[in-house]
């Protein structure tokens, strides 16, 4: 019997280790997408911020943690939903890493990192529009007497290179006929530009709704913005899912562009917009910037959270993708007909009842007049 129970020790260390095996490839077979039924946890990350001792998500992402709704229908059909922080100043790289390595399966974040992350090979989808975009400021020092982009000819700009806001200010910049060789570009985090505007180290920066932040402390004063500008010139942020999971899981996937259609129609309601105001201030903006930027774009608060897909949207994301690839960001232009995917949007919104919440062409027709160089009123 001593003999027998040598003999068969191998044999069992072998089917342990076999039994290992079909475990980290049943795991690396969830992960590239296998059958919905496969799937045991569906994992979003999105940019979040440290308010009063915790962690809370932005925009459409905190809602949803909120509603608790996709939760709720996941666990229906035995599968778990995670979310992973992400913190805004390191965003783009951080989330197109955890596509690439398959930790994460969806993402609502900017249009500038996901072209970046297609055109290295991680097979993306935008499955959901989310907003009408995001504004960007011109500010340039106080006892500059600048006040359009011409003006700045020469001088000091402070701009975070590769950014979203880096293709708004190329437009500005060729609707003038200028080009970046015409200004000292200084490539600093936004974190540093007040000091370096303050201390008198740039004339300029370009930013996002921080630029409105600038001038309510008096750093300095802003000449112009994008809600002067069509409205493909707004940085834009959408829903991404990786393109093996939403091709291997269309039910899961219908199930996340459901929740993120449901949070931007709870969003859109009037009586909901100080609570969305006071939500997206948790970050580093005050709610009166945040009030201001809302107010000033000539966007109706409903319209604002349209999920429907318009043609600018895919002429925004080609003018990214040429941008990228004509500056040498990316080495392999984006398909962007391939990276856009509409199957899932119109059934959430048959799905919700929500067929005509948002009229077809509101968001198209909120576009702004066309450029202006002068200071924004």
């Amino acid at each position: 019997m001593a003999t027998e129970g040598k003999s068969s020790r191998p044999w069992a260390i072998l089917a342990a280790v076999l039994a290992l095996l079909g475990g980290a490839l049943a795991f690396q077979f969830h992960r590239a997408g296998g059958s919905a039924a496969a799937v045991r946890t569906v994992n979003i990350a999105g940019i979040a911020y440290p308010y009063q001792g915790q962690q809370v998500y932005n925009g459409l992402t905190g809602i949803i943690i909120q509603q608790g709704w996709l939760k709720q229908e996941l666990a229906k059909r035995g599968v778990e939903l995670a979310f992973t922080p992400i913190p805004t100043a390191v965003g783009g790289p951080l989330i197109n890493e955890g596509f690439s390595g398959k930790r994460i399966d969806f993402a609502s974040y900017g249009d500038f990192p996901a072209i970046i992350a297609v055109s290295g090979g991680v097979p993306l989808k935008l499955v959901a529009p989310v907003g009408q975009g995001q504004n960007s400021y011109l500010v340039v020092r106080n006892g500059l007497s600048a006040k359009t982009i011409a003006d700045l000819k020469g001088k000091r700009i402070a701009l975070h290179r590769g950014r979203p806001w880096e293709l708004p200010f190329s437009k500005l910049l060729d609707a003038n006929g200028l080009k970046l060789s015409d200004f000292t570009i200084v490539n600093i985090n936004p974190s540093a530009t007040p000091a370096a505007l303050a201390s008198g180290n740039v004339d300029a920066t370009f930013l996002l709704s921080d630029g409105l932040l600038l001038e309510q402390r008096g750093v300095g004063r802003v000449i112009w913005s994008t809600k002067q500008a069509p409205a493909d010139w707004r940085m834009r942020a959408e829903l991404f899912g990786r393109g093996d999971f939403v091709d291997h899981n269309p039910e899961l996937t219908q199930i996340v562009v459901n929740a993120f259609v449901r949070a931007a129609a709870w969003s859109a309601l009037e009586e909901h917009r100080a609570e969305v105001i006071r939500q997206a201030s948790r970050g580093a903006l005050p709610e009166a910037i945040v009030a201001k930027d809302y107010a000033e774009s000539g966007i109706a608060w409903r319209d604002r959270f349209s999920p429907i897909f318009t043609p600018d949207i895919a002429g925004h994301y080609r003018s990214v993708a040429e941008y990228t690839y004509a500056r040498g960001l990316v080495r392999n232009k984006v398909d962007v007909d391939a990276l856009i995917d509409q199957r899932f949007v119109p059934n959430a919104l048959r799905d919700l009842k929500l067929d005509r919440f948002w009229p077809a062409g509101s968001a198209a027709a909120a576009a702004p007049a066309p450029v202006s160089t002068g200071k924004n009123s």
